[in-house]
C-alpha cells in the first residue's frame, strides 16, 4: 500500500511540474509579444525558473557581445512589474536594477566590450504573495550603420 501511495505521489508531482513548465512556455510567448520590440532579434534562449515565493531568486548567466544593442525583458504573470531583475557583472557589481526604475519590465542598453553577466530575478513581494514562473528574454540588434562580416 505504501508503494502505491509513493507511486501516485510521484505521478502527481510530475504532472504538476509539467503543468508549471507549460505555463512558463505560454507566459514567455505573452511576455515577448507584450515587451519585445520586433526590431530586436531573440538570442534563442528562454531563461525560466519556477519560484516558490518572493524570497527565492533565480540566477541566469549570459554573455553580452560588444557592438550590439540589447533588450532584457522580465515578466511573471500577465501584468508588468511582477518580476524584479538585476543585471550584475561577473564580480557581482550591479549594472542595472529594475527596482530602481519603477520595476520596469525591460531594459535597453548598448555594449561596447563583450562581458559575462548574471541576471538575478525575483518575484515582486508587493504584487505577488505566492509562487510564479520567472521569465527572462534577451533580444539584440546591431548598431545602425554597422555591417556584419
Amino acid at each position: 500500500m505504501q508503494k502505491f501511495i509513493q507511486t501516485i505521489s510521484l505521478f502527481a508531482s510530475l504532472a504538476l511540474f509539467h503543468t508549471a513548465i507549460a505555463q512558463c512556455d505560454s507566459m514567455a510567448a505573452a511576455c515577448a509579444k507584450r515587451n519585445m520590440d520586433p526590431s530586436f532579434i531573440s538570442d534563442g534562449q528562454q531563461y525560466r525558473a519556477l519560484l516558490v515565493n518572493a524570497d527565492e531568486t533565480a540566477e541566469f548567466h549570459t554573455t553580452f557581445y560588444g557592438g550590439a544593442i540589447y533588450r532584457i525583458v522580465a515578466c511573471s504573470g500577465t501584468t508588468d512589474g511582477n518580476l524584479l531583475f538585476t543585471v550584475l557583472d561577473s564580480q557581482r557589481n550591479v549594472i542595472f536594477s529594475s527596482s530602481n526604475y519603477q520595476n520596469a519590465p525591460y531594459w535597453d542598453f548598448q555594449i561596447k566590450n563583450t562581458m559575462d553577466c548574471i541576471i538575478d530575478a525575483q518575484l515582486n513581494p508587493s504584487t505577488n504573495s505566492g509562487s510564479g514562473c520567472a521569465v527572462i528574454l534577451i533580444g539584440f540588434k546591431q548598431q545602425s550603420g554597422q555591417n556584419i562580416q
